[in-house]
């Protein structure tokens, strides 16, 4: 097979890879799963999350890290178990260490699925904070999580962004070895070791 072919199949797997648009979603299969956005209210069941702050990052998906304090903040969660819908369920944003509120949102029942928590002026700080949500069901006892996430520190890169650099960076190398005879030789090298 010759370069140029290999370069062709290199390109129209990331030109795939890109357009795909499972490639966005979060989440897994059972056993699986490596999304770090969602809360376990119980054994299997789940809340997804997503932070978002439209004005000055209209187009990013955030999690644990939220680039910016004072600036307009929507949390979103959406219902895994649709038993949820039936449920009373209390959503409330405190600063840490201090425990101080800054967001409370009354237990209610969310018959969409889906929750959006809107802060206008975001946190009022950059630091830790922490999400509670707490399901009051009718009959039995409460169920309280936690979710941490850190405000500030400027725009980071989210996931998808970082997926993305990872895959161009790993690509660039594999051209480079293919058509630099000094840095195949040096790849080579470097395997022949690890497999001694």
């Amino acid at each position: 097979m010759k370069n140029t072919d290999i370069l062709r199949k290199i390109i129209l797997i990331i030109m795939g890879l890109l357009l795909s648009t499972t490639l966005w979603a979060h989440g897994g299969a059972k056993g699986t799963d490596t999304d770090q956005c969602k809360f376990e209210l119980e054994p299997d069941h789940w809340i997804h999350y997503t932070a978002y702050q439209p004005n000055a990052f209209p187009a990013e998906e955030f999690c644990a890290n939220i680039p910016r304090e004072k600036e307009s903040l929507i949390l979103v969660f959406d219902y895994q178990d649709q038993r949820y819908k039936d449920n009373t369920v209390e959503f409330e944003v405190t600063k840490e260490p201090e425990g101080k509120r800054v967001f409370f949102l009354e237990g209610t029942k969310h018959k969409k699925g889906t929750v959006e928590l809107k802060l206008p002026d975001g946190v009022p700080e950059p630091g830790n904070y922490l999400i509670h949500i707490t399901l009051i069901p009718d009959q039995g006892e409460r169920k309280d999580v936690h979710m941490g996430f850190k405000a500030g520190g400027g725009p980071g890169a989210s996931n998808s962004q970082m997926f993305l650099y990872l895959l161009f960076g790993f690509a660039a190398l594999y051209v480079l070895y293919l058509y630099n005879a000094a840095f195949k030789k040096i790849v080579d090298g470097v395997i022949g070791k690890a497999k001694a």
